[in-house]
């Protein structure tokens, strides 16, 4: 389906195939999709405001160069997507499977992440500051060079996922040691 530069606002779609679909350069403004397939679909360049994406498929599909503001993927699938370079602001991407997904350098602060699938995924460099990463899986998780400061994290973030040289605040350096078992005194 050629849906290229496709201008949606205020629509909703539910279980619709846009499998292997151009969306290149489309544009959505408070547009709902639940349980849509994006199998292999072109989704480069788009730009989505306020629209929510509800236990949708994205395998195989190209996000890159595309922005996502106050967006929701709330239970979907990201698994061997092409994403860089994607802009996510103020997006929820709450019990999201990344499949391995690489997201180096992705900027993602301010991004929910709470109980993503985030295990095997690459994030060095990312911009993770004030980002919810509470309940995440996260075995495996590259965070080398990563911004962390602010985040929100729980205990096995510090002993799962490698953070070589990761930027972090004095609360979460607390929780680095503590969460290896080191005798923080005063």
């Amino acid at each position: 389906m050629d849906l290229r530069d496709s201008r949606w606002e205020g629509r909703e779609f539910v279980r619709c195939s846009f499998v292997d679909s151009d969306l290149n350069a489309a544009r959505t403004t408070n547009v709902v999709f639940t349980e849509c397939d994006f199998t292999g679909a072109d989704l480069g360049e788009s730009v989505h405001v306020g629209s929510a994406f509800r236990n949708c498929i994205f395998h195989r599909s190209s996000l890159w160069h595309s922005r996502f503001v106050r967006c929701t993927f709330l239970g979907s699938s990201i698994s061997r997507a092409r994403l860089r370079p994607v802009t996510f602001e103020e997006t929820d991407l709450s019990l999201v499977g990344f499949g391995g997904a690489d997201l180096q350098g992705v900027e993602l602060s301010g991004c929910r992440l709470r109980e993503a699938d985030l295990a095997g995924v690459d994030l060095r460099k990312a911009g993770l500051q004030g980002a919810d990463l509470t309940g995440a899986r996260t075995g495996g998780l590259r965070l080398s060079g990563a911004d962390l400061r602010g985040a929100r994290t729980d205990p096995q973030l510090w002993v799962t996922a490698d953070l070589a040289g990761a930027r972090i605040d004095v609360s979460q350096a607390l929780a680095f040691a503590a969460a290896h078992g080191l005798d923080i005194a005063e």
